[in-house]
């Protein structure tokens, strides 16, 4: 059964208005109707100086991109497309730690909500092994200097014939008759957990780190499961996934040894068989 438009609610747009300081501070939401890409929309208004905390979110996308320049589409209204400005002041090698936070910071949100949701390193959030949300991290050079655009995008209302792949879900298939959470409702907590998650990675620290990189594992599904991780020369990487180590790569332990692997440096990453 498909879904129309008509019989999904819009976003809130006067909730979203009063965001912040009230609900999270230092944020302010632009809803569009319609746009091919959010994030393609922040690169834009980030390089026009725009300033961090910046949110814009469409009710529906239409070419959205994801890890090596997939694209996908979702039906006006199903799903919360969404796009964040930020302008880290961490140290630049600490920033491949941007899409893991995020990843945990909507996972963390999808749990608060009931969902058994976790998270597929490095920042995909699945329920019972099936894709619910991914995220998009992409780093722009602006005058103001650099700034991370945080695409994220949750599958909320589609119906099991409106998956764009098999091994997706979503929040309304796995709620059952409870029903979806509201989009607007769920689109102030992910910011919420987002803000939090991010602070503390700006206040930097070993403590901070040690205790992001603890939480992080925590919610990953893939530590403790044996992985195939295939690699950008055509090789693969295959063992148990026994941790997330400080910097936030995935540490494999296989028939040569022990492997830490970066975000930036895999194609794939697969539970093995």
């Amino acid at each position: 059964m498909t879904v129309t438009s008509a019989e999904r609610p819009p976003l809130d747009e006067t909730v979203l208005s009063a965001i912040s300081p009230d609900l999270v501070p230092g944020v302010s939401v632009e809803v569009v109707e319609q746009a091919a890409s959010t994030n393609a929309l922040v690169v834009e208004r980030a390089r026009a100086g725009a300033p961090e905390g910046l949110v814009v979110v469409t009710e529906h996308q239409t070419a959205g991109r994801g890890r090596l320049d997939r694209s996908w589409e979702t039906p006006a209204r199903s799903a919360l497309t969404f796009s964040v400005l930020l302008r880290p002041t961490a140290p630049t090698r600490s920033w491949p730690w941007l899409p893991l936070l995020t990843g945990y910071a909507v996972d963390k949100a999808l749990k608060a909500a009931g969902f058994d949701a976790g998270v597929k390193w490095p920042n995909d959030v699945l329920i019972d092994d099936r894709k619910v949300a991914g995220i998009l991290v992409e780093r722009i050079e602006t005058e103001q200097g650099p700034c991370a655009v945080v695409g994220i995008g949750i599958n909320v209302g589609l119906t099991a014939d409106e998956l764009p792949v098999p091994t997706a879900t979503s929040l309304s298939i796995e709620a059952g008759d409870r029903g979806a959470p509201d989009r607007t409702a769920l689109l102030v907590d992910v910011l919420a957990s987002l803000r939090e998650a991010y602070d503390t990675w700006q206040a930097g620290g070993d403590l901070a780190g040690m205790r992001l990189a603890e939480s992080y594992a925590d919610a990953c599904v893939t530590v403790g499961r044996d992985v195939r991780v295939d690699l950008p020369d055509g090789s693969v990487l295959a063992g148990m996934a026994t941790a997330i180590d400080p910097s936030g790569h995935l540490v494999v332990d296989g028939p040569s040894g022990r492997v830490a692997v970066g975000a930036g440096d895999v194609v794939h990453v697969r539970a093995a068989g």
